[in-house]
């Protein structure tokens, strides 16, 4: 049973006022990782950690220097088939974990944030690891 949309509102905004773009259904799932480049997808979810430290780091993050080319979310306990679709056929052999965060390149996963990395940490901490990622795979914007 899906999550009251109107409950989950306010905790979708948090990342999609930050430029995330929501993969509603399983072909917005495919669009997103069928692309060339570098991909991070959050799983949001209406737990205690996704509010009080993943959303939050997940906006420090994106302080980074280098940053990856898209982001986009899912929310699990709501969309669905479209959170099942990313786990069944982007994340095969990775446990389901909400939230977590994801980062891609050309589809395939490069590093993976579960909720046992997220619960009971700093959002400080979470956003070093997500830089972290960044700083790995994702191109630095250059200076002009």
């Amino acid at each position: 049973m899906a999550y009251d949309p109107l409950l989950v509102k306010p905790m979708r905004e948090e990342l999609t006022r930050i430029g995330f773009q929501e993969m509603l259904t399983p072909e917005a799932v495919d669009s997103a990782l069928s692309q060339q480049g570098t991909t991070f997808v959050v799983v949001n979810s209406v737990c205690g950690c996704a509010a009080g430290s993943a959303r939050p780091a997940v906006a420090q993050a994106l302080k980074n220097e280098a940053l990856p080319d898209r982001l986009v979310t899912v929310f699990a306990g709501q969309d669905t088939a479209a959170t099942q679709h990313l786990r069944a056929q982007y994340l095969q052999g990775i446990p389901p974990s909400s939230p977590s965060m994801a980062l891609f390149r050309d589809g395939q996963p490069v590093a993976v944030i579960h909720r046992h990395h997220i619960e009971g940490r700093m959002p400080e901490t979470i956003a070093d690891a997500i830089q972290g990622m960044f700083d790995e795979f994702c191109v630095k914007e250059a200076v002009a």
